[in-house]
């Protein structure tokens, strides 16, 4: 028997159709059962009388429950009370795999979704994110494949532990300390020596314990790293890549985000230029609106929102402060208390997506600024843990850049979710390991 999906029935209207399925809705009117039968491509309402199916099969219906597995065959007809227009005339129909009470049911908690997440996937709202989570995912790698970037596969378990380790999981590597990566940046950057043009494309892990709207522990990140590019370079390149994702989305994929009610048109006006700001304006902009913030100062959830809630496009904040950022970033000559670097934040309120920034490409600066951060701010680093990465600066480097996007967090904003949670399929929070 040949299947259609549920999105081509109205392609067969007064037609039959054969489609295999789940059971979304059920409910019986006048003699009638009336289920909402799903599959991945959308769900059509399916009527199934007592008179049109053998008595095995009208059994079989009246006893289905809901998320049991069917498979059917009927007439594809308009009806105007159906929830999609269209109908389907059962003619055949069979139990595949019978379903427990299911255990999820309207109006439920958060904490629920989260503890049945293997189930709440099905959910309607779930299956458009998780397709959406896909399209941003093949427009990524489509973007920088088109720009000459070879996608490489660096380790995600390493020896060389951030600028302290103390927020990267630890675990024991055969009888040594290693970790669960948090960046794949410096293997990025040994490769661009082979491959100039690179981009990594993995797990990241981070052992913060911040129980916000946009931290979980295990994400996904994109890490370009390109020889001979500088920061105004780096930043078109972002800004360009991050339009193409959301215009993609928005023109090729209109239905998803209609089933979630997110409009395309926002997406559409996210076209380079962004505007640009430094930390110092921001800084300015923040207390105006009520903060009380130094020099110095990191920015939250909270900063952030208040600083994008009224941009209608990403805008980037440039120019940090050197104490409050990683080593590998080179001193701005323009303003030796800054670092040559820009975030790039989402509009509405989403806040940080990307990080990016030049790299420091000489061995002696490196160790400078080793020595520097170590003073600055209390930490030791075990040099030996980066011995191989320094290594790589003795044969001929070459200035250049790159950035970190977070995935999950570009996903929140494409959708105006108002947890990233619900961006990836299963997260993991500082109180969730499961399912």
């Amino acid at each position: 028997m040949s299947y259609s999906y549920v999105s081509e029935a109205k392609k067969r209207l007064g037609k039959e159709i054969s489609i295999r399925g789940w059971i979304h809705r059920k409910r019986e009117s006048g003699g009638v059962i009336f289920i909402i039968a799903r599959d991945r491509t959308g769900t059509i309402q399916v009527a199934i009388k007592k008179d049109k199916l053998n008595e095995r099969a009208w059994n079989q219906a009246n006893t289905a429950a809901i998320e049991s597995s069917i498979d059917l065959k009927g007439m594809v007809k308009e009806d105007a009370r159906a929830p999609t227009g269209l109908e389907i005339e059962a003619t055949k129909f069979k139990l595949i795999s019978q379903s427990e009470p299911y255990p999820i049911t309207e109006y439920q908690s958060a904490e629920l979704l989260l503890d049945k997440r293997h189930l709440w996937l099905r959910s309607t709202k779930m299956i458009e994110i998780m397709k959406a989570r896909a399209c941003v995912f093949k427009y990524t790698r489509t973007f920088l494949d088109k720009k000459g970037f070879y996608e490489i596969t660096p380790p995600v378990i390493t020896k060389a532990g951030g600028e302290t380790g103390s927020e990267m999981f630890e675990l024991d590597y055969f009888g040594q300390k290693a970790y669960l990566t948090e960046s794949s940046q410096l293997y990025a950057e040994a490769m661009i020596y082979a491959l100039e043009k690179v981009y990594s494309f993995v797990p990241a892990f981070r052992a913060e314990k911040s129980r916000t709207v946009k931290h979980i522990a295990e994400l996904w990140m994109l890490e370009p790293e390109m020889a001979y590019y500088n920061m105004k370079k780096n930043m078109k390149l972002q800004e360009r890549l991050v339009s193409y994702i959301a215009a993609s989305l928005a023109r090729q994929h209109p239905e998803i985000l209609d089933a979630l009610n997110v409009p395309k048109e926002p997406l559409l006006k996210a076209t380079p230029p962004f505007k640009l700001i430094t930390y110092e304006k921001a800084i300015e902009i923040l207390n105006d609106k009520g903060m009380h913030l130094k020099w110095g100062d990191d920015f939250g959830v909270e900063e952030e929102k208040l600083l994008t809630q009224t941009e209608e496009k990403p805008i980037f904040v440039a120019y940090w402060p050197r104490e409050i950022k990683p080593f590998y970033m080179p001193i701005n000559p323009k303003d030796d208390r800054t670092v040559m670097n820009a975030d790039l934040m989402a509009p509405n309120g989403h806040g940080e997506i990307l990080g990016g920034s030049e790299r420091i490409w000489r061995l002696e600066e490196v160790m400078e600024r080793f020595a520097e951060v170590e003073k600055e701010k209390g930490i030791k680093f075990n040099l030996e843990n980066y011995s191989w990465y320094l290594d790589s600066l003795k044969y001929g480097s070459v200035p250049h850049s790159g950035f970190g996007m977070g995935m999950e967090r570009t996903i929140k904003w494409l959708l105006n979710l108002d947890h990233i949670r619900d961006a990836i399929p299963f997260p993991r929070m500082v109180n969730r390991v499961t399912p």
